[in-house]
C-alpha cells in the first residue's frame, strides 16, 4: 500500500472515532444540561366529592404540658371527640378551599390525617409555639379511578400564638379554629390549583394565614 492510501485511511479513522466520542458524550450527559424553557401546566380540577379520614389508631393527649406526647392534641373547642372535630375542621377546610373552583376535569379529594398537634392551654397562654399539622392527600378522577397525584405527604405546620399575642387574637375573633382552618383551606387550593402543589415556606412553618374567607377585611389586614 502506498503512503498516500496509508496517510488517508489514518484520517478517516481518526475522523470515525471523533464522531464515535462526540455521539457517546451527547447520549452520556445529564439531563440538567438540556435546556428547555417549558413550564409544568397548572392543574384545571373542580371539585366533585371528598373524604376526610382521622384514624381512631391515633393517639389523643389531653394532657395540660408545654408538649404533651401524642398525635392528636387540641384545645380549640370544649372537650369531646377530638377524631370527630379534627375531622370537621377538614370538612370545612376542603370545602373553603375547593369550593369556588370551576376547573374542566371533576376530580375526588381524599385526606387522611397523619398529625394533628396544636397548643395545650399551659402553651397557649405562655409562650406559644407551632400547630403541628400532618396528612396524606390523593386526588383521583372519579370516573376511572386514576391517581392524578398522590398520595402525598404534606406537613402544613401554623405558628400558633402564644401569650398576649393569644389573647389579642381572641379578642378580634382569631382563635385556633379560625386559623387553622384557614390556613389548611389555602393549602388544599393550592394542591388543586398549582403545578407544584402546596410547598411549605423555608423554615417549614407558615407565619401568617391567607384568609379565603376573612370574617372582616379588617380582621384579615392584622393577620
Amino acid at each position: 500500500m502506498s503512503m498516500g492510501k496509508v496517510f488517508a485511511a489514518l484520517i478517516m479513522a481518526l475522523g470515525a472515532s471523533a464522531c464515535a466520542s462526540v455521539d457517546t458524550a451527547s447520549r452520556n450527559a445529564p439531563f440538567d444540561t438540556v435546556p428547555t424553557d417549558m413550564a409544568a401546566p397548572a392543574p384545571s380540577y373542580a371539585l366533585e366529592s371528598f373524604a376526610v379520614s382521622v384514624p381512631t389508631t391515633l393517639k389523643v393527649s389531653e394532657a395540660n404540658l408545654y408538649y404533651p406526647p401524642g398525635d392528636i392534641v387540641w384545645r380549640g373547642e370544649a372537650r369531646g371527640n377530638r377524631y370527630e372535630q379534627v375531622k370537621a375542621i377538614f370538612d370545612d377546610s376542603v370545602h373553603l378551599g375547593a369550593r369556588s373552583l370551576d376547573g374542566a376535569m371533576p376530580v375526588r379529594v381524599e385526606i387522611e390525617v397523619t398529625r394533628f398537634h396544636a397548643l395545650t392551654e399551659k402553651t397557649r397562654y405562655s409562650v406559644g409555639g407551632v400547630h403541628s399539622i400532618e396528612f396524606v392527600m390523593t386526588i383521583i378522577e372519579p370516573q376511572s379511578g386514576t391517581v392524578l397525584r398522590g398520595p402525598k405527604p404534606i406537613k402544613a405546620s401554623l405558628v400558633g400564638y402564644g401569650g398576649q399575642m393569644a389573647f389579642d387574637a381572641e379578642a378580634r375573633g382569631l382563635t385556633q379554629k379560625y386559623r387553622i382552618t384557614q390556613h389548611l383551606a389555602r393549602v388544599v387550593r393550592d394542591e388543586l390549583t398549582k403545578a407544584e402543589g402546596f410547598v411549605a415556606p423555608q423554615r417549614g412553618v407558615t407565619q401568617r394565614i391567607q384568609p379565603l374567607e376573612p370574617m372582616n377585611t379588617a380582621l384579615a389586614a392584622t393577620e
